[in-house]
């Protein structure tokens, strides 16, 4: 497998690969404490920092691993706005989508005492907009678009579904993909906007606990017999899980594990296990995002789902090692091959 990805770098490509992010962005305040304040008490937190949340991770993960990259969600006007504005300035990526009047983006605060994470979060000019607030978005043939899963619980989930039922969306004429990260709060998710997006066949990108929650709301039965051996039966039953899925979806499934991999299928093909790569977890924010956004660089590129991954695998892992204030950071294109050429040589 990484011997078959090491003789395809680069793969070749006749246009520039656009990576176009439908979901929402904000600023998170991180705030670690030595232990979770109890109501009405006080607790001073040993350090604080600011990072930019949301799908500013998937797209500075794809722009460092070579592609273009658009945010086409609503921005608004203020100091969160500001912030998110240079920071989209420094990573190369270019704004698209409309920028809302008198409305700032919103912000979230994080606690954590090493364990235990809780979140306060205020919704800004990011999750506002109408049907109409992607009409102008315009993938071209090879292109992949992003979508969030915080774009799918609150206003914006309107426009998501409005350009998903637009004709060129439809899987049949489609001439670019789409990747979507789905939300252990699918519950949240409206029945026809869920349907929707089964319909347009997207490929899906999810963690385990994600995983089970869809699997939930789709009434689909998974054995948990092999988690309960002795031996674990991990594999077994992300191997399961990810079968399941895909056979009622109809479509790719990645099911990421972080330092496992992943197990991905796409319909009517059979599960395959793609190896991760352990690393000391040094991070406090997951690496989802820069997997996504590695999985989703390496599609506009023109790579097939398994090599997509496989790298993607090893930017994750990279990412971990090289957090900054313990938000994984991805590393470029060149960085994630070289990894992998070095495991491959030991």
């Amino acid at each position: 497998m990484l011997s078959d990805i090491v003789n395809k770098i680069r793969a070749q490509r006749d246009h520039e690969p656009t990576v176009i992010s439908l979901g929402q962005t904000w600023v998170d305040t991180l705030m670690r404490v030595p232990e979770m304040p109890q109501a009405g008490r006080f607790v001073e937190a040993s350090t604080v920092s600011r990072s930019i949340g949301g799908s500013f991770q998937v797209l500075e993960a794809a722009e460092r691993m070579g592609a273009r990259t658009e945010l086409a969600s609503m921005m608004g006007t203020g100091p969160w706005a500001d912030c998110i504005a240079h920071a989209l300035r420094q990573a190369h990526i270019v704004h698209t989508g409309r920028t809302l009047p008198n409305q700032d983006n919103g912000m979230r605060i994080i606690l954590s005492d090493g364990d235990v994470k809780s979140y306060v979060a205020h919704h800004g000019a990011e999750s506002r907009g109408d049907a109409d607030a992607f009409k102008n978005i315009h993938p071209k043939k090879g292109d992949v678009v992003h979508i969030g899963s915080n774009a799918l619980m609150n206003d914006g989930a309107v426009a998501v579904h409005q350009f998903l039922s637009h004709p060129a969306c439809q899987p049949q004429t489609r001439t670019f993909r789409i990747v979507l990260n789905s939300t252990r709060a699918l519950r949240l998710v409206n029945a026809q906007l869920l349907e929707t997006l089964i319909l347009a066949r997207p490929v899906w990108s999810m963690n385990r606990q994600q995983a089970y929650a869809l699997a939930e709301r789709l009434s689909i039965s998974i054995d948990e017999t092999p988690t309960l051996r002795v031996s674990g039966g991990f594999d077994e039953s992300m191997h399961e899980l990810c079968t399941a899925l895909s056979e009622v979806l109809r479509a790719p499934v990645v099911l990421r594990a972080g330092s496992r991999g992943a197990w991905i299928r796409q319909h009517g093909e059979g599960v395959m296990h793609i190896d991760g790569f352990p690393t000391k977890a040094t991070h406090i924010r997951s690496a989802g995002p820069v997997h996504t956004g590695a999985l989703c660089a390496l599609l506009a590129e023109g790579w097939d789902l398994e090599a997509s991954v496989q790298i993607a695998n090893a930017a994750a892992a990279l990412s971990i090692a090289h957090n900054v204030d313990g938000v994984p950071v991805c590393p470029s294109y060149d960085e994630a091959t070289a990894f992998i050429k070095e495991r491959l040589a030991e």
